[in-house]
């Protein structure tokens, strides 16, 4: 006999109010799953299925692990943001939970795990919405796309342990998509699939592994 479903699929989160609709959008195809956002309410990540890090400022430099910091490069941090999305990753990582990280996320996911940041990088500011960045893929990946909408000002230098790079952009090398090693389901991009049905596959991935992250707990797969 099948089991009734005790709950939604929940995942912790944490988004910026501009772009809640982007995530709402990304997200509306899977009715069970609910985003549980640590901006608006408090979350207990143990309670979670799987956990999104999503965009945003750069990370404040006390929680950067590496010599000869600019402060003046970094832009906007949040500290109870860093601290909250740092715990997140390593709470979910030992886990084994699905890790989905985008821009910042990918960011904070590298700082999380012992890797460093360049704290500022010039020509992928501008394609916030427009896929135009090519990249390279160095590995074989269930998710490739060609060209991406990459926009930001900083990105991974040296590379945690635990992440593998799987593209890089096809010009400048810098880092824009990677695996974590020996995991379950674990992906970083440094673009924004959020806001492009594009990269549909990318949220289709995420949530079925958080469900059967869930269902492996105890629980009915939901359909």
């Amino acid at each position: 006999m099948e089991l009734e479903a005790t709950s939604l699929i929940k995942i912790a989160t944490w988004i910026r109010a501009e772009d809640t609709e982007y995530f709402s959008r990304a997200f509306s195809s899977f009715p069970d799953l609910t985003l549980c956002d640590a901006r608006e309410q408090a979350v207990d990540v143990g309670t979670c299925d799987g956990l999104l890090l999503t965009g945003g400022w750069d990370i404040s430099g006390c929680f950067l692990k590496q010599d000869n910091i600019d402060a003046s490069l970094i832009e906007g941090s949040d500290a109870v943001r860093d601290a909250w999305e740092i715990e997140a990753v390593r709470e979910t990582y030992a886990r084994r939970l699905p890790i989905f990280v985008i821009c910042r996320g990918l960011q904070i996911l590298n700082v999380a795990m012992g890797g460093t940041l360049c704290l500022h990088i010039e020509g992928h500011r501008h394609f916030k919405d427009e896929n135009a960045q090519p990249l390279k893929y160095l590995v074989n990946s269930p998710y490739q796309f060609e060209r991406v909408n990459s926009n930001h000002h900083q990105a991974l230098d040296k590379v945690a342990p635990t992440l593998e790079i799987e593209a890089v952009h096809a010009t400048d090398g810098i880092i824009e998509q990677v695996r974590i090693r020996d995991y379950p389901w674990g992906f970083g991009v440094q673009y924004h699939p959020e806001r492009d049905v594009f990269y549909s596959s990318f949220f289709k991935g995420f949530a079925k592994a958080c469900q059967d992250a869930k269902f492996a707990c105890g629980s009915r797969k939901i359909s």
